[in-house]
């Protein structure tokens, strides 16, 4: 299986392939080895002859083609990359004939940010004889193991709560997720190990009072907590929107719901895998299981869609998101 290790390695060793095609909906990892092609593969020299940078909104197949058929000047290769290639999708198979017959000194690579029809005969040329690297969306739930993977591989480590705090602050955007890690370690020397509080302080996330704190402060049925954090989101509510809370409160329940359903549960990291969630955070599935019996949950998960349609104006006369917030916590204790 084609990763972003393999393409760099081999791009590293100066083995290239005369197409790289790079797709997919997560677009972190199609910028990451755009990138690295154009600052690696030619010197500074080089570049002002033999790099060529369009956008699929303003070229052509037609520009690219004879583009890329051109000689390299006093230079091995020349390197042409398409930005936003998804925008040629509906004349991408006049790229065909040139995927069967390229020029072998030019490394062509199409930054196409989406998922592209896979029946079409180019992209099965590019698949065969080419680079065809699919970058795929993460979910919710993985976010914190790609975040200590990330960390692990720049030699620091980080609690699984604080991974957890930071994904639920940045949602799946790893790029902007990327950039505050980048952050951290300007901050941090290598080898330390980032805790609840440097998230906290160097992030701008507050570690009492977040939607993380308040799924916790409902599983152990701590409504003295939920209010209070519940209180501080309507003091903030720019940076705790209504329709986050409720997103991640969903998806608390439907996974409690499925542990419900489980008949073995016996294996914690079997019982995380089946439901979703990191092994460190089972614990917790298991005292609000006690605290909420299924009927509960399917009640609870009720509420939330009512009170997602109310969030977006309807039937909710002239509630405010912090009345919502608060008939939410008080439906779902009662």
């Amino acid at each position: 299986m084609i990763d972003v290790k393999n393409i760099t390695n081999e791009i590293k060793s100066r083995n290239f392939k005369p197409i790289y095609f790079l797709c997919g909906e997560e677009p972190y990892y199609i910028d990451r080895i755009s990138e690295f092609i154009e600052k690696t593969v030619l010197t500074e020299d080089e570049k002002a002859f033999n790099q060529v940078i369009l956008y699929g909104r303003d070229t052509s197949i037609e520009e690219i083609v004879s583009t890329a058929k051109r000689f390299p000047m006093m230079a091995d290769y020349q390197v042409v990359i398409v930005k936003e290639a998804q925008n040629l999708n509906r004349t991408i198979d006049a790229l065909q004939a040139y995927a069967e017959q390229p020029q072998p000194t030019t490394i062509l690579v199409l930054a196409y940010r989406d998922k592209p029809d896979g029946r079409k005969k180019v992209f099965k040329v590019i698949k065969e004889k080419h680079v065809y690297f699919e970058s795929k969306k993460l979910y919710d739930n993985q976010i914190p193991d790609w975040i200590s993977k990330v960390l692990k591989g720049k030699k620091y480590a980080i609690e699984p709560k604080a991974a957890l705090m930071l994904a639920e602050f940045l949602g799946t955007d790893l790029a902007k997720i990327a950039n505050e890690l980048d952050k951290l370690q300007i901050i941090f020397p290598q080898g330390h190990t980032f805790t609840p509080k440097d998230i906290e302080v160097n992030i701008g996330f507050s570690k009492d009072y977040n939607v993380f704190e308040l799924k916790s402060a409902l599983a152990i049925r701590n409504q003295e907590k939920a209010y209070e954090i519940i209180y501080h989101f309507a003091q903030n509510p720019k940076d705790n929107p209504i329709v986050v809370i409720t997103g991640q409160l969903f998806s608390f329940f439907s996974q409690l719901l499925q542990f419900h359903g489980l008949k073995d549960r016996s294996n914690k990291r079997e019982v995380a895998a089946k439901i979703g969630v990191n092994p460190y955070f089972v614990d917790e599935y298991f005292t609000a299981a006690r605290n909420y019996p299924m009927r509960k949950v399917s009640q609870i998960i009720q509420v939330l869609r009512d009170i997602d349609v109310k969030s977006k104006g309807v039937g909710a006369g002239s509630m405010k998101e912090d009345d919502l917030l608060k008939e939410l916590v008080y439906k779902i204790f009662n």
